[in-house]
């Protein structure tokens, strides 16, 4: 019986890329196939796309009985389609990758090989270059990387994409994982497995606009920290023992000052910079308390990570 291999492929307004993201992860189903006797199951996530997606997807699972789709109620971001997408596959190993072919299919025959050696549960891509990527964006997704593998446990290499093969056994590790916010990136290096990563050359969509926005990015990036790590958490909890410090010692200061020289009422224009100072540190200070207050009470509600509108098949 031969083995299964599962493409997860997370869709959000994929109009322009599609067709040639179909004609090529074809092919190398269809050399694939030959090579290695593998069946396939390629399964799209519709992540409440507003174009052509859907009409697309639904043409293409007719024409195709290796293609299914799931479509979302509405936008509920990509790692609830990633999650979905192992929710739903069935096969004996998992490949999740973009729909714009900056996730290279030819990969995967490599990928694949890789894996059947024995010594690797999951076979990872990473971006060596940054080509076509606007500077300042590459200057802070390595500072990104380097603090998240400092103040955390999960082991993000620098340029990781989401493109990757894994075996089932770690498919089932990622599903374990319920939490209701996700930070795919974080969760492959928190559940571990042998990793073997894969590098190349960075490829710039085939079709189509990037959704993700510097500021998108930037949240993206607090979403990982907060998930994977409480430093934050101690930062301010240092910040505000040195503060209780500073303050005492300006206490201090003041109150020579005052009985040394009787100036009562001098350096109030500093006096002010101090109170809003120390206003704007509380403040920070529970910002960073509020986002985990805020990550804790949406787990607390158990809401479902998405909602399914329309699918090809009664097996959702």
């Amino acid at each position: 019986m031969n083995s299964t291999l599962c493409i997860i492929v997370p869709c959000y307004n994929e109009e322009a890329a599609l067709p040639y993201f179909l004609q090529e992860i074809r092919k190398v189903a269809d050399n694939m196939s030959t090579t290695f006797q593998l069946d396939f199951e390629i399964l799209f996530i519709n992540d409440g796309s507003r174009d052509k997606t859907l009409q697309i997807l639904r043409q293409a699972a007719q024409e195709d009985k290796r293609i299914r789709y799931i479509s979302f109620a509405r936008n509920f971001g990509k790692e609830a389609a990633m999650y979905a997408g192992f929710q739903n596959c069935t096969g004996d190993y998992a490949a999740v990758m973009d729909a714009d072919m900056q996730d290279p299919p030819s990969l995967l025959p490599e990928m694949y090989q890789a894996l059947q050696s024995g010594e690797y549960d999951s076979v990872a891509t990473r971006r060596v270059t940054r080509k076509g990527e606007p500077p300042i964006r590459s200057f802070f997704a390595r500072c990104f990387y380097k603090l998240i593998n400092r103040i955390s446990d999960a082991d993000i290499v620098d340029g990781a994409r989401d493109f990757r093969l894994m075996t089932r056994q770690m498919v089932d590790a990622i599903l374990s994982m319920t939490e209701y916010n996700r930070f795919s990136k974080g969760i492959f290096g928190w559940v571990g497995f042998r990793t073997k990563w894969l590098p190349y050359e960075n490829v710039e969509r085939v079709a189509g606009e990037t959704k993700w926005s510097f500021w998108k990015l930037f949240l993206y990036s607090l979403e990982g920290i907060t998930a994977f790590s409480t430093a934050p958490l101690a930062i301010a909890s240092i910040a505000g023992i040195l503060l209780c410090i500073v303050a005492l010692l300006f206490v201090c200061v003041v109150l020579v000052k005052t009985l040394a020289f009787g100036d009562a009422v001098g350096g109030w224009p500093s006096m002010m910079c101090v109170i809003l100072f120390l206003g704007g540190m509380q403040l920070f200070c529970m910002g960073i308390l509020g986002q985990y207050l805020a990550k804790t009470y949406l787990e607390t509600k158990k809401r479902p990570i998405y909602i399914v509108q329309e699918t090809n098949e009664d097996r959702v």
